[in-house]
């Protein structure tokens, strides 16, 4: 990848048998960006939304906690898609192969009716962006999945909607997935940005065919490994990577 800037290796939590995915920072087109990768043959992914209780976890500390219990810990993790006020998820969510929610394939208010929008889809060491509506006439065996929009990249090319000088700019985050679908890569910014900045760093930073905006505002990062744990309002959908304890 070009111009990475000081690539972080992932450490070893004092509590888990495995390293975390890799987590650094990248400064692309005058912008700071933090961003993790991710080997799903090594790490494959998931999402978290409700406890054992039916309460959302609602936030990263919340779920380590969870983890804990179970003698495991969470490894990187993001907020993972967008939400109603209840924190029940806006759009398609399948959580252990249980759709929850349905796919939403309509025009609407707000980047998540910014059509195409698309759906993050994990099958255990392998992970696909789809755009909605083709998820819809064909969807693909995801054992977890999460829908947001608008898409950033479409098959190697920008939203179309997307404007170079576009004004509206915020902190936010997304995921990219390689060609072969092995690798997958969680991005935030660390200064507002807008939609046309955010989706070249997908597209021409780390080379991803197709990558999802996930939300904007809310966006916030964990990694351990860079000692990122980022505060915030309660969240809906959490994704991210499972680590066993010692």
């Amino acid at each position: 990848m070009k111009r990475i800037l000081g690539w972080i290796a992932a450490a070893v939590l004092p509590v888990a048998a495995q390293a975390a995915p890799d987590c650094g920072k990248v400064q692309f087109d005058g912008a700071p960006f933090t961003f993790c990768r991710i080997d799903l043959e090594k790490d494959p992914m998931r999402l978290w939304l409700y406890d054992d209780a039916g309460k959302p976890f609602g936030s990263f500390r919340n779920l380590d906690r969870a983890l804990n219990a179970e003698g495991k810990a969470l490894g990187v993790a993001m907020n993972g898609g967008m939400y109603h006020p209840d924190r029940a998820p806006v759009g398609l969510y399948i959580e252990d192969g249980r759709e929850e929610m349905r796919v939403i394939t309509s025009e609407g208010p707000g980047n998540f009716g910014l059509l195409p929008n698309g759906v993050f889809c994990m099958m255990g060491k392998k992970a696909a962006v789809v755009e909605s509506r083709s998820y819809e006439k064909a969807p693909p065996a995801c054992t977890f999945a999460t829908q947001s929009g608008p898409m950033l990249v479409i098959d190697g090319k920008l939203h179309p909607r997307f404007l170079e000088d576009g004004t509206s700019r915020y902190i936010r985050n997304g995921v990219g997935v390689s060609a072969d679908g092995t690798e997958v890569v969680m991005a935030i910014s660390d200064r507002p940005v807008n939609f046309h900045h955010f989706g070249r760093l997908f597209r021409d930073e780390f080379e991803t065919p197709n990558a999802l905006f996930l939300d904007g505002n809310i966006s916030r990062l964990y990694a351990p490994s860079i000692k990122r744990n980022d505060p915030g309002f309660p969240m809906g959908p959490i994704i991210g990577t499972v680590q066993s304890m010692n």
